[in-house]
């Protein structure tokens, strides 16, 4: 199965991801591990995309797309890959389905992780960070016995600034703005499917996988 994941920051989908490609028996694909691994093998690809970064730009779409094109075309994606992270962007969806046209195939499946707003900023705001071992912890859901303090190393705990509510915010409005509209782009394609993001991970899991069965996954 050939699979695109979507959905909001906090919404989950590095943790599902991981899990429905181990059900599927596909690699997950991230745009973050593509980058990593021609950054330090030095590929051509790789060095253009460092530049970019290096002077603090976004690397343009079509370094991204090619790094992709080569990363799909490995036979360990023969048979199928799980995307996450890309496509962001229906200018970069629309140079997938050409690129997968060209490779001779075709996305099966776009899973959309569903979680309100409210509830990602619950989930990100809560986030708590060591300064020691880097163990991220939550105020909520993953609590340490004393207050800001590491259960694990006893180092004390932080809030980074991408948990703070007012970034938060401010990259749920970059996804409504940049990367929702993906919905509407394979929901007209009829490849679409949505599930229900919230409640413990294990549940969202099994919707997942649940979804997937119902279209031959």
């Amino acid at each position: 199965m050939r699979l695109v994941l979507v959905g909001p920051p906090g919404a989950g989908k590095g943790t599902q991801a991981e899990f429905i490609a181990a059900h599927l028996s596909v690699p997950k694909i991230s745009t973050g591990d593509i980058f990593r691994a021609n950054v330090s093998q030095g590929t051509p690809l790789g060095v253009e995309a460092k530049r970019y970064m290096d002077a603090g730009k976004l690397v343009p779409d079509e370094v991204t797309i090619n790094m992709v094109r080569d990363r799909l075309a490995e036979p360990d994606a023969s048979e199928g890959f799980l995307l996450d992270g890309f496509p962001r962007t229906t200018p970069q969806a629309a140079a997938l389905d050409k690129l997968l046209a060209d490779l001779g195939t075709a996305l099966d499946l776009v899973l959309e992780l569903v979680v309100d707003d409210d509830e990602v900023i619950r989930r990100l705001s809560g986030r708590r960070t060591c300064r020691g071992c880097g163990k991220i912890w939550h105020v909520e859901f993953d609590a340490t016995t004393r207050d800001g303090i590491c259960d694990r190393c006893g180092a004390d705990l932080f809030q980074r600034d991408d948990d703070k509510p007012e970034t938060i915010a401010a990259r749920l409005r970059e996804y409504a703005e940049k990367t929702a509209p993906l919905v509407d782009y394979y929901g007209a394609q009829g490849k679409l499917v949505g599930i229900d993001a919230t409640g413990p991970v294990e549940d969202v899991t099994v919707r997942a996988i649940d979804a997937l069965r119902s279209y031959g996954g």
